[in-house]
């Protein structure tokens, strides 16, 4: 077991781990931050994805022991009230089935507007390539996106 320091959502928390847990782990049961969610545990589908430095990153893969003084952002972190753009977007286009994959959709989908305010369905479709829905939301995900990012896209039903 060793003592870490992170980063998270802005606020400071002193945690006891082992250095290989996985990050998820330390999220959910040492901080309670439960809105990150646990998919396949080998980072293939993306439902665990926070960012870390601001980059998304597979937190089930993850060792809290390789973060060091990196920030890291969980859904949580983007806006405690649920304002976030992309949540309004997600809510207002009917995005969510299960909800199973959306924390990490959403914070895959942040990073992105991040870099790319303005993305095409080509970095939509790039950036969210590797999340797995498994109710084959995608067009609600890519139109959601767009209209986080103030481009207004409809899909047609």
């Amino acid at each position: 077991m060793a003592v870490f320091t992170l980063s998270v959502n802005g606020r400071s928390h002193t945690v006891e781990a082992s250095p290989d847990m996985p990050l998820l782990w330390v999220l959910r049961d040492r901080l309670k931050l439960t809105g990150t969610k646990f998919g396949c545990g080998q980072g293939l589908c993306g439902a665990c994805t926070v960012h870390l430095g601001g980059e998304p990153t597979r937190s089930c893969i993850t060792p809290v022991g390789d973060v060091g003084v990196q920030r890291i952002t969980t859904i949580e972190g983007l806006d405690p009230h649920g304002a976030h753009p992309l949540q309004k977007a997600w809510i207002e286009t009917d995005v969510s089935q299960c909800g199973y994959c959306q924390t990490g959709q959403i914070m895959t989908a942040a990073a992105l507007l991040a870099k790319h305010p303005k993305p095409t369905d080509r970095d939509i479709d790039q950036a969210m390539g590797e999340n797995v829905c498994r109710c084959g939301t995608y067009l609600r995900i890519r139109e959601a996106i767009h209209l986080a990012a103030g481009q207004r896209k409809e899909v047609a039903p």
